[in-house]
This record gives C-alpha cells, sequence and structure tokens, in this order.
C-alpha cells in the first residue's frame, strides 16, 4: 500500500499539540517526529497510507488553527516518498512506533 509523509509546522507548542493529537485520532496514521523548528515554531511528521495522511492533515491543520493563538506556518504531504528521502530524514518506522502500526 502506498504511503505518504505529512508534516505541519505551527506557531507555539499548543497549537502542535492539537494539531498532533487531532492527526492521530482523525486517521490511521503514525507519529514519527516532532521536533523544534526555530522562534517558538514547531514541527511534527506523520506516516501512513495516502488516504489517511490526507484525512489526518486536514483535522490537524484545522485543529491547529482553531488553537487560541495558534497558526499554521505551513504544511506539506510527500505521497509515496522516495527510499533516499526516507533514509536521510527523521520520518522511519523506528522501534518506538512500530507497534503502533496497522
Amino acid at each position: 500500500m502506498p504511503e505518504a509523509v505529512g508534516v505541519i509546522q505551527t506557531l507555539g507548542f499548543p497549537a502542535v499539540l492539537a494539531a498532533a493529537d487531532a492527526m492521530v485520532k482523525g486517521g490511521r496514521v503514525i507519529l514519527v517526529y516532532y521536533g523544534l523548528a526555530e522562534r517558538a515554531e514547531f514541527i511534527v511528521v506523520i506516516r501512513g497510507p495516502v488516504s489517511e495522511v490526507n484525512q489526518a492533515m486536514a483535522a490537524g491543520i484545522l485543529a491547529a488553527n482553531d488553537t487560541f493563538g495558534g497558526e499554521v506556518i505551513s504544511h506539506y504531504t510527500v505521497p509515496n516518498p522516495p527510499e533516499n528521502l526516507v533514509d536521510v530524514l527523521p520520518i522511519k518506522h523506528t522501534s518506538k512506533v512500530e507497534r503502533f502500526r496497522v
């Protein structure tokens, strides 16, 4: 089944927390990375089937924008990421997230 990677960058921690929560509840996806981008901006990365990532991304963007003081700075979905992208960026399915894979 083709997989996708979805990334949301937000202003402020509450917005990224709301986005991450909505994404894992909004689709059959796995949160594979979370981090501080810069200047109080945070990113969250999910992986899963393309249709599920699209659905989860929509839920995450809506939740982040609905958070008081929150703002989505940018977002992007990569359908069918090439192997070299998966190897270089921190988006692999690690042993920490393996138990959540469907």
